[in-house]
């Protein structure tokens, strides 16, 4: 087949990608044929095709769902190296905060640190099915929460093209396929293909290389590709972008307009207010007129405190005065001492914000003839991801000072022996910084393919077997509980004890040392403290699916098509944390036994395609397709899920395409089987910190500040110690999700010219979500109720006698109300022949209406609009192209967001002064500009470009009292660029 019949050509393969993406008209690839044929070919042949997101085979292309499809070729002119890249670049992902390698060092998200999934419209990566060639692809990633498909599995190098069905299906694909199906197909070609693919930043920090080798060969009654990848994503580290390494509090007089941030003496910059380090916090018994000013004591590292701050006030007649050894001073208690407390360690430089990794990836397929009417078929891929991140963290202890001890009556001498030169009416907590923080991750994922298909008269036939594991190993640098909690509160040496837990002799930490809190730490004590801790997760998924289809009887308008299936799915999870883990010995960290369970799945499927009318007066065609799914999983039973569709050819190159289906998605396994899992939350998540100050300035409203004070509260609570928040999975008190999916489309291709263009409305409402409340949402609904003294969620947490901390939070996953996703999907596309080259120009838009969750009746809140989640995002790609050389450009268009409705204003309060916060950012519009040659018939093509031209950085926002979420003085959300200008380039040489 010549490379023209198999439309392997750059501008051919753009395209028809375009023409397929703007009329919903796509053929899913499946191993029937031994090469795709072009439709052109398909109609002379008068043969019959699959189109995705159905089963039935038709002799066009028609579709009445909205589809997208996306050349693998188009990623190389885009500077894109990855699956899970591009594809978050599509406007149906853009418009929300995705889960990408970078944001799993940030937070914690299922998968595992390096995941990297995809979530279509928002609405959740589990109801985004992925296929691979047609067929299903297990899960991949670490700990607990493993359930989506994670693209670092597949490299680019072995995909052809990628469809996105942008709509509800799980009458034909099951659970998960909520919010539409993403359908990964692997080329299929003959000759091979060697290439290199390296991009480099401008600034140091965030570079990427792949080298790739494919080949394929057709043989009279066989085919087979084999493809091998090794891709590398070096470290972007919070050092290497001014822009994340220095969080400054960016706010501003709200009348002059002038920066109100504290300004550092000793750099004469606005203070960078990161992680606080070389601290001792104050818990102060005293009354009024005490020498503490705030609950910070710093020590003065470089002899230069003294002349911008006071020292602590001395009355040695006066017993409660806090005392402390030489160089310690009061910080945090007011602008100018905020500007020289230390909060800008060099550990926060050497942060992962987008860690080190390596992917090395073996893919192969084949298929045979066996006999004149039947074919085997096969898929083999072996990939493993090693991925490195680096971190930095606080750690602290609770100590008595020399003679002081609250809670045995005070002044009784007996306080700790170890705070010496500490005294006064005061319990302290030394707070120390350290960088023995961060992960090593493992992933070997395996996956084969094997079945048969053929013909048995008119009808085709497929039964496939699919199995699928995944075996990540986790190493994680953790910090011996034992070794803190034992001695909390302690009253001298612990020297000839040994720690709970490990059973190891107990070293005296030297807490109140200066170099200690600072992170410069002895061996010995390193040896205590420190360790890692190393977990493994096994998810297991075998299924086995079948179908047949051909057409049953002929109407005037045409023949009925049909498909009939069945599909059998066993899942299996295995996540055994680390020993430390499971025992809760992990300071600080979350704990969990080990999360075992696994689930069955069965399902019988039929669909129907109608042709209702044809070649009548305003429609060339109408035609009706109808679908239906039952599924029964033992962890929850039974549903049935219908869809219907209607395609209406008119005149003119004008069609409507309408569908309305449900969609259901059973609880995944972490959700039912998740074994105890603890974390640690801030106790700014509760509403009656600082109720008072908060009431006055109107961050909270009456009805908390009188719930917080009925609970006895004092209105200046401002409790230090994190809250232990309990997670358990929910087998038997969860059910399934179910959701209603509409779209309604008009697709115009006009003969006169060579445009194609379509706007849809899409409606997705998910009624009984499966998700955890938070701690957050739990704390803000106990205390804004009116039914406060027996509202359900209060029963949810504690507070601790002591303290009134926030303690034990019970945050199981639950069914909440709903949540909706509105909007439309606009596309167009242009092409013309021009005397320099033919001329490309094809744009997408996406603009959402509305996205809200509702997680108790009444308490709809939508975040269209704001940060993570912009109502409007678009892509302009326009391509210049000859026979031997093409010039590209690509836009990526991201809508101004704003929380300043959310956070009730524009102002915050900051040391008792009323600022304008920045908690909104301008539009941005992000440029890649590349340009291919190929040399002649060498068989070599280049590839040269530049991403992100005008080098914009994320958008500057204020990192105090919003809900912005920040790193640096940056919004870190993943629309945003943050890596710079960079520079890519791609050399190809094919040869037979």
């Amino acid at each position: 087949m010549t490379e023209k019949e198999f439309g392997a050509s750059k501008l051919a393969l753009n395209i028809r990608s375009i023409l397929f993406t703007t009329a919903g008209m796509a053929a899913l690839h499946t191993p029937l044929t031994f090469a795709e044929e072009s439709e052109e070919g398909a109609e002379d042949k008068g043969e019959k095709i699959v189109v995705v997101g159905s089963r039935i085979r038709r002799d066009d292309y028609a579709s009445a769902q909205p589809i997208e499809i996306i050349s693998a070729e188009d990623a190389i002119s885009q500077g894109v190296d990855t699956v899970g890249e591009l594809l978050r670049r599509t406007t149906i992902a853009a418009g929300s905060s995705q889960v990408t390698a970078a944001t799993s060092t940030a937070f914690v998200q299922n998968g595992g640190t390096g995941a990297q999934t995809l979530s279509l419209r928002g609405l959740g990566a589990n109801r985004t099915l992925v296929l691979l060639n047609g067929r299903r692809a297990g899960p991949a990633g670490t700990r607990g929460g493993v359930s989506s498909f994670d693209f670092n599995v597949l490299p680019l190098s072995a995909v052809e093209r990628i469809e996105i069905l942008k709509d509800g299906s799980s009458s034909l694909y099951g659970s998960e396929a909520i919010a539409g199906v993403i359908n990964i197909i692997t080329k299929w070609d003959d000759g091979g293909n060697v290439s290199f693919f390296t991009n480099q930043p401008s600034e140091s920090g965030g570079e990427s290389s792949r080298m790739n080798g494919t080949w394929g060969k057709t043989f009279e009654s066989s085919a087979f590709r084999v493809t091998v990848d090794y891709d590398k994503q070096s470290e972007l580290a919070r050092g290497d972008r001014d822009y994340f390494a220095c969080s400054q509090r960016y706010i501003f007089d709200k009348d002059s307009g002038e920066r109100a941030d504290p300004v550092d003496p000793f750099t004469g910059d606005y203070h960078c207010n990161d992680l606080l380090w070389g601290h001792v916090w104050l818990y102060d018994y005293q009354g009024a007129g005490g020498n503490v000013p705030g609950s910070l004591a710093q020590y003065d590292y470089n002899n230069n405190l003294g002349g911008q701050i006071d020292p602590y006030a001395i009355d040695p007649s006066n017993p409660d005065y806090l005392v402390t050894p030489p160089g310690w001073f009061p910080v945090g208690y007011d602008p100018t001492s905020d500007g020289v407390a230390n909060a800008d360690h060099p550990f926060q430089d050497l942060q992962s914000f987008v860690p080190e990794s390596t992917r090395a990836t073996i893919f192969a397929q084949g298929k045979m003839d066996v006999g004149e009417t039947m074919e085997a078929y096969a898929e083999a891929l072996f990939n493993r991801r090693e991925t490195i991140s680096n971190g930095y963290r606080q750690f602290w202890t609770y100590i008595y000072n020399e003679n002081f001890n609250p809670f045995a009556g005070g002044f009784i001498g007996s306080g700790n022996s170890l705070a010496t030169g500490w005294t006064g009416a005061q319990w302290l907590s030394p707070t120390a910084i350290t960088d023995h923080s961060g992960s090593e991750i493992t992933v070997d994922y395996r996956r084969f393919v094997a079945g048969l298909n053929g013909d048995l008269g008119d009808w085709f036939w497929d039964v496939s077997l699919q199995s699928s594991k995944s075996d990540g190993e986790y190493k994680t640098a953790i910090i011996f509980n034992d070794a803190i909690e034992d001695n909390w509160f302690g009253s001298g040496s612990c020297a000839g004890t040994t720690t709970s837990v490990n059973g190891t002799p107990c070293v005296d930490v030297p807490w109140l040392d200066p170099q200690l809190l600072a992170g410069n730490i002895s061996s010995e004590v390193r040896d205590f403290l420190f360790s890692y801790d190393t977990g493994n997760t096994e998810y297991t998924q075998d299924s086995i699916e079948g179908f047949i289809t051909g057409d049953i009887m002929d109407l005037d308008a045409g023949p009925v098509g049909v498909a009939v299936g069945f599909h059998y799915r066993e899942d299996e999870i295995i996540d055994t944390p680390g020993f430390q883990t499971r025992n809760g010995n992990a300071w600080g960290a979350s704990s969990a036994g080990i999360t075992t369970g696994s689930d069955t799945t069965q399902a019988f499927f039929a669909e129907a395609d109608i042709p209702i009318i044809t070649d009548a007066a305003l429609a060339e065609s109408i035609d009706l397709t109808l679908s239906a799914r039952h599924t029964d999983v033992d962890s929850y039973g039974g549903e049935l899920t219908y869809k219907m569709g209607l395609n209406w050819g008119m005149y003119g190159g004008v069609s409507l395409r309408a569908s309305k289906g449900t969609s259901f998605r059973s609880p995944a396994l972490f959700e039912l089987y998740l074994a105890d899992q603890t974390s640690f939350a801030s106790q700014r998540n509760d509403p009656c910190r600082n109720w008072q100050t908060n009431l006055d300035s109107g961050a909270i409203t009456q009805r908390i500040a009188d719930n917080c004070a009925a609970e006895g509260v004092p209105g200046n609570h401002a409790p230090a110690i994190s809250a232990t928040v309990r997670a358990s999975g929910a087998i038997g008190k969860v059910e399934a999700e179910t959701s209603t999916a509409k779209s309604i489309g008009l697709v115009w291709q006009p003969e006169f010219i060579d445009l194609q263009m379509s706007l849809d409305y899409f409606d997705f409402l998910i009624e009984n979500e499966i998700t955890q409340l938070g701690i957050g949402n739990i704390l803000a609904g106990c205390y804004s109720s009116e039914f406060f003294g027996s509202e359900p969620l209060c029963d949810l947490f504690e507070r601790d006698p002591v303290d009134l901390r926030v303690n034990n939070v019970v945050d199981d996953f639950i069914n909440i109300a709903t949540q909706r996703n509105r909007g439309w999907d606009f596309s167009l596309n242009y092409r013309t022949e021009l005397e320099i080259g033919r001329l490309n120009i094809n744009t997408k838009h996406t603009y959402q209406t509305e996205d809200s969750t509702e997680l108790f009746p009444g308490t709809n809140r939508d975040t269209n609009g704001e940060f993570g989640d912009p109502k409007h995002v678009g892509t302009l790609a326009v391509s210049l192209s000859d026979d031997d050389w093409s010039v590209d450009w690509f836009a990526r268009y991201v809508d101004s967001v704003s929380n300043v409705a959310r956070d009730g204003g524009d102002t915050i309060t900051y040391r008792g002064q009323t600022v304008r916060a920045v908690k909104s950012a301008p539009h941005f519009i992000y440029h890649t500009l590349s340009s291919t040659y190929t040399f002649g018939n060498s068989g070599v093509t280049g590839t040269f470009g530049i991403s992100n031209v005008f080098d914009k950085r994320p958008p500057q926002v204020t990192t105090i009292g919003t809900s912005v979420t920040n790193a640096g003085d940056s919004a870190f959300y993943t629309q945003y660029d943050w890596y710079g200008r960079s520079f890519f380039l791609n050399l190809s040489y094919d040869f037979e």
